[in-house]
């Protein structure tokens, strides 16, 4: 409620349209004002059969109390971890709503169609709802035959504008016969395949996720006092859990490390659930004690994954102190029906962008000495990107919720989310370094972090922030004017990246022949071929031009995405011809010859590039300290 008053003048505007919007008939601007009728002794019960979950669906029966008269309940839209309105309403199917054994009609809203409107008979103080719940749809497929990921976000209705942390749930669920789960949850008892959750507010039930699966394996990675934290694998196939010794041992340091890097704890429990599936899609969403990570079948296999993705556990554990527990001023509400303002996740997400990278070296997932490749290729990435030429990292974490569903051609112009997380990095890295060359590296973004995530220990609680809260904490670390620091790099338009931290760090960039290693295994893992900053494009596995750079040499010649590489100077295209005519280019100084095919039509298309091979190296600067070395050592006392 106290985050619903503060909400942006926008809302206060909208509010003041409410009137005029109730005499049309429509629904009320969402709030958190309601009184709660499902308490801790009288919760809402849900009971989610997911004995079908293997065949991509689940079944949803919840007893909500009511009160005779007008009744609304809603599907939530508004999903904490992913800042936009991602509740899956298309996968909602099949609603039944009874009392007493007699059928009740409802009806959606009309312009609200997360809202459901009811009229409750007299003497009836429990409304019984059931629906099928589709697990797997096109671009987020949930559910295998052996692996099931549930967010309970997305099996539920609940009354409307209650405070969720004021309104209590009593979850169980039905598992496929043989099957185990995870979750952060109190498991009060179990009977056969069913499992009985303790009550809990909703806003504590929606963010501990449940991971169910044939095969699994769960590994206690860290333990002090009462205090633990698992990885809970739920796989495929049962050799996808045979991890190799060495990689446990890092997942092992990952709790030590970030404990050594916040100096606190905000947890009690922490689970870390991956599953492990080629079915179901990547994903990493952050909650208070637990994490919902989705990656690969070899994930925990194979080198290169770790070597891409060794971040992905890192990052969601990073996120329960640095986005669940401190979290945003206005991203902060009170239930799933108010919208989220997401203009902070360049602190969110980005500096925690940073953090989790930053934990997945010193924990060893990833070589230390790594991280300068690694640095090269963001960087690269972000320098290179022609949107930046127009749009702000403001104007990136303000449309969030709708940048993070875009989707098609030219991402590079329109540019993605994902940018101020890649940027978040070397943004945060950049404060990182001024504060150590300030204070001789006496003091870091650590000595921050320690302040940012004061008190040391409580439970799964919210703390919100500012901007002027974080740039006044970093002035206690080291007096800097860093308003215009961030204002300089997020909130106008920066032609070019955070570039400091580099020299600052006792490194410089350059462009070589060389492969960077990592654009090297993505290269391998995904059949892609990487040529954005030689011709101008990026090539998929089938040779579809993904993007195309503008102004790049492609550009000119009129590539476009979605044209397919046919041949290249008469022969078959693939890779290594590609590389061969680059190489034959940069001598003979002739312009490369490709068809093309798109839409059915055929082209001949010819691009002047004489350049060869380019790839983002970091090489020290001579008789400088290394302090990317510094900052990638591991910092706990195992």
């Amino acid at each position: 409620m106290k985050q619903f008053l503060m909400r942006s003048a926008w809302a206060a505007a909208a509010l003041g349209l409410c009137a005029t919007a109730s005499a049309r008939g429509l629904i009320p601007e969402p709030n958190a004002n309601a009184l709660p009728y499902a308490t801790q002794s009288h919760p809402e019960t849900l009971l989610l059969d997911a004995s079908t979950a293997g065949r991509g669906f689940a079944t949803s029966t919840m007893q909500i109390p009511v009160k005779p008269g007008p009744f609304t309940f809603v599907y939530p839209e508004w999903i904490p971890g992913y800042h936009s309105p991602h509740g899956p309403l298309v996968d909602v199917s099949q609603i039944k709503v009874s009392a007493n054994g007699k059928p009740i009609t409802w009806r959606r809203d009309k312009v609200d169609m997360y809202a459901f409107h009811v009229t409750v008979p007299e003497g009836v103080h429990t409304l019984d709802v059931q629906f099928t719940v589709l697990l797997n749809s096109a671009g987020s497929l949930r559910a295998s035959p052996n692996v099931a990921v549930l967010t309970w976000t997305r099996v539920l209705f609940y009354q409307n504008n209650i405070n969720y942390h004021h309104y209590y749930v009593k979850a169980s669920v039905i598992l496929p016969k043989g099957w185990g789960y995870s979750t952060a949850l109190t498991t009060e008892s179990r009977v056969g395949e069913r499992v009985n959750f303790k009550e809990e507010p909703l806003a504590y039930l929606g963010d501990s996720p449940l991971d169910i699966g044939r095969y699994y394996k769960k590994v206690l990675l860290w333990h002090k006092g009462n205090a633990h934290m698992w990885l809970d694998m739920f796989a495929d196939a049962p050799q996808d859990l045979d991890v190799p010794a060495h990689l446990l041992n890092a997942y092992k340091r990952v709790a030590p490390e970030a404990l050594a890097l916040y100096g606190s704890r905000h947890w009690y429990n922490y689970h870390a659930l991956l599953a492990l599936s080629n079915h179901i899609t990547f994903e990493g969403v952050e909650h208070h004690q637990s994490s919902d990570n989705r990656a690969s079948a070899d994930f925990m296999t194979n080198p290169k994954a770790q070597l891409i993705e060794g971040d992905l556990v890192t990052h969601e554990f990073s996120h329960s102190w640095n986005g669940k527990y401190r979290r945003p001023w206005d991203l902060t509400t009170d239930n799933y029906q108010i919208p989220q303002r997401t203009d902070l996740l360049w602190v969110y997400e980005g500096m925690n962008q940073y953090l989790g990278d930053l934990l997945s070296f010193r924990a060893g997932i990833r070589k230390p000495s790594e991280y300068p490749q690694y640095l090269a290729m963001i960087y690269a990435q972000m320098a290179n990107e022609p949107g930046r030429k127009t749009e702000p990292l403001i104007d990136l974490t303000t449309a969030a919720p709708f940048l993070y569903e875009a989707s098609g051609q030219y991402p590079s112009i329109r540019r993605t989310a994902g940018d101020f997380y890649t940027e978040g990095e070397l943004l945060w890295l950049d404060v990182d370094t001024i504060i150590r060359t300030k204070t001789h590296d006496k003091k870091s973004l650590d000595t921050f972090l320690h302040l940012y995530s004061l008190p040391k220990f409580t439970g799964p609680i919210t703390k919100t922030y500012t901007r002027a809260d974080i740039e006044k904490l970093l002035n206690e670390v080291v007096p800097y004017n860093w308003h215009a620091f961030f204002q300089r790099h997020v909130y106008e338009v920066a032609k070019r990246p955070p570039t400091g931290e580099l020299k600052r760090s006792g490194w410089k960039l350059e462009y070589t022949a060389k492969p960077n290693p990592f654009i090297a295994a993505r290269e391998q893992m995904f059949g892609m071929n990487y040529q954005w900053l030689s011709y101008g494009f990026n090539v998929g596995k089938n040779g579809a031009l993904l993007d195309v750079r503008e102004g790049s040499p492609a550009w000119k010649a009129g590539m476009a995405p979605g044209m397919k590489l046919e041949s290249v100077d008469g022969q078959r295209y693939s890779p290594g011809v590609l590389k061969y005519e680059m190489d034959q280019a940069e001598h003979d100084h002739q312009p490369t010859s490709f068809i093309v095919a798109k839409d059915g039509w055929f082209h001949t298309v010819k691009v002047s590039y004489f350049g060869g091979p380019r790839y983002p190296h970091l090489v020290r600067i001579p008789g400088t300290p290394n302090l990317l070395a510094k900052i990638m050592a591991p910092h706990a006392k195992h």
